[in-house]
């Protein structure tokens, strides 16, 4: 049988998994909606900078230039990063631009032949069903729609653009009540850096939101604006965000990326020693949690404000809720630009804003830093109602997702970069090594009901570590190396990537830590 390969989105995810599939023989086609490669990161406003340390979200086999002396680069910089690594390995002539995918339907076999198997794809491998895949393709620059099939695809649209979570109001306490302009942070994002700056400048503005895009947003706009006219940030729940990378001059990673970090966590599917030391060591990761805690309490004015998040550090993190601050964010607060509220509930009027049924707040733009729907956006891509069902799952817990990257009732497609870490770059090409394997058959994936109790195994940790158990934001920055432990079992490659105990035990793990891991061309 034909074994062709389609990838959707040529972001960090899209070029990784075009990397390792070329590296295994295969010709991809991967179909990018915009004009050139860096998905999100071509919508960032241009205050944005890159979350992690480079030396923590760097290509394992390219190296960020020496020219970058920046330990958090610009958003421009990342985009050359990406765009550099792309014409490095080669990668162009596989993706066509300004190509978005409009749906995919799987023909060949019927649903009601599927629903008996025993194995993902009948096999268990990722070409072993009859099975293809039939991607409709809009051209943006000819208007024309064109159909391409696949045997297999690798949806790698991210979950952070596309589909923008707005907040539903009553009838008429919403926006069609507010005399001034209302978007979302994704239409604000979009704009050229000239047209943005021309958008705020010498506006009221609001943002609604609690997130690095409603931090950098409110930056931004008291950067143009002032105390004259300052920024108000209305937020429903503060989280933690690091003034630096190094609390008490600590490397940030000792307290969430070494595997004594992780011996303090409750496992998915862990056994009773896992689970006994972990209780043991509870004490000790609220102690640590604290201490972080401590530390960015004594350099941002967080109580004067009334900013202290009700979570603990380590908890947030586990959520990936963590975020860098930009570094003179509370000189702004301090100095008027910025305003911080806080507010569980708000309507629109005339001239602005009510928030909690008393305080008024008057405003020419609000807008909304609120998310995005990426579970909806996932969905929405397959034709099938069935698979769009499946993908959903149920409403308390996220898209059920093995290993974070295959349904088990969705034959032949693969998920990269739906679920978050602390360093999104590391995780995905971890995948994409493991993928590099599926697609070479020498991965054969358990039985569907090994894979659905894990991912059931995977949903109760989620929600053990979430706020309220409640959270649907897939994330294992919690046991990042417990994570990749199990994709390199899969594989047959050595979990212990260090060189001695107190080396494996207690430093921080990276991605150049797995170095060597893809199969040998076949």
């Amino acid at each position: 049988m034909e074994k062709r390969v389609a990838i959707v989105g040529a972001g960090i995810s899209g070029l990784l998994a075009c990397k390792y599939a070329v590296a295994r023989g295969f010709t991809p086609v991967v179909f990018e909606e915009q004009e050139k490669v860096g998905g999100l990161w071509n919508h960032t406003i241009e205050s944005t900078r890159l979350q992690n340390a480079k030396a923590t979200f760097e290509f394992s086999d390219f190296p960020w230039p020496s020219s970058i002396e920046d330990m958090f680069p610009t958003n421009f910089k990342v985009v050359e990063y990406l765009e550099s690594y792309a014409h490095s390995f080669g990668l162009l002539p596989y993706i066509k631009f300004n190509s978005k995918v409009m749906d995919m339907d799987y023909v060949g076999e019927s649903e009601e032949g599927m629903r008996p198997w025993e194995f993902w794809g009948a096999t268990g491998k990722a070409f072993g069903s009859k099975g293809k895949w039939i991607l409709k393709v809009f051209n943006s620059k000819d208007n024309s729609t064109l159909e391409y099939e696949a045997e297999f695809v690798i949806i790698c649209i991210g979950r952070f653009s596309g589909l923008p979570d707005i907040p539903k109001f009553a009838a008429g306490f919403g926006p069609e009540i507010f005399a001034g302009k209302v978007m979302h942070s994704m239409d604000y994002s979009a704009m050229d850096n000239a047209a943005a700056a021309d958008f705020i400048k010498g506006k009221r503005v609001v943002i609604i939101g609690s997130g690095k895009t409603a931090v950098d947003t409110a930056f931004e706009c008291a950067m143009a604006n002032g105390s004259d006219h300052p920024c108000t940030m209305i937020q429903r729940t503060p989280h933690w965000a690091l003034p630096d990378a190094f609390p008490w001059g600590i490397n940030f990673g000792y307290f969430c990326a070494t595997r004594f970090s992780e011996l303090m966590v409750h496992k998915p599917g862990e056994g009773l020693l896992s689970s006994l030391i972990a209780t043991l060591l509870k004490p000790l990761r609220w102690a640590m949690s604290k201490f972080v805690e401590s530390y960015i309490r004594w350099k941002l004015p967080l109580k004067k404000y009334g900013m202290i998040p009700k979570e603990s550090f380590l908890d947030e993190i586990a959520a990936c809720q963590i975020y860098m601050l930009p570094e003179t964010f509370y000189d702004k607060v301090e100095n008027g630009s910025i305003v911080l509220q806080k507010s569980q509930n708000l309507t629109f009027c005339e001239d602005g804003l009510i928030i909690d049924n008393a305080n008024h707040i008057k405003a020419d733009i609000v807008i909304f830093a609120t998310g995005y729907k990426g579970d909806e956006k996932l969905a929405n891509i397959f034709k099938s109602p069935t698979f769009k069902n499946y993908i959903a799952g149920s409403r308390d817990s996220t898209i059920p997702l093995y290993r974070q990257i295959i349904h088990p009732r969705i034959p032949g497609v693969a998920a990269i970069g739906y679920s978050e870490s602390a360093s999104n770059l590391y995780s995905i090409e971890m995948r994409c090594k493991w993928m590099a394997y599926l697609l070479d058959e020498a991965l054969q994936l358990p039985r569907i009901k090994e894979m659905e109790k894990d991912i059931g195994m995977w949903d109760k940790y989620l929600k053990r570590y979430a706020a309220n158990g409640k959270y649907r934001r897939a994330c294992i920055a919690g046991l990042h190396i417990w994570y990749n432990d199990q994709l390199c079992r899969d594989i047959g490659a050595n979990p212990r990537r260090k060189k001695g105990f107190f080396t494996e035990m207690f430093q921080p793990y990276g991605l150049p830590d797995y170095n060597g891991i893809t199969p040998a061309a076949s």
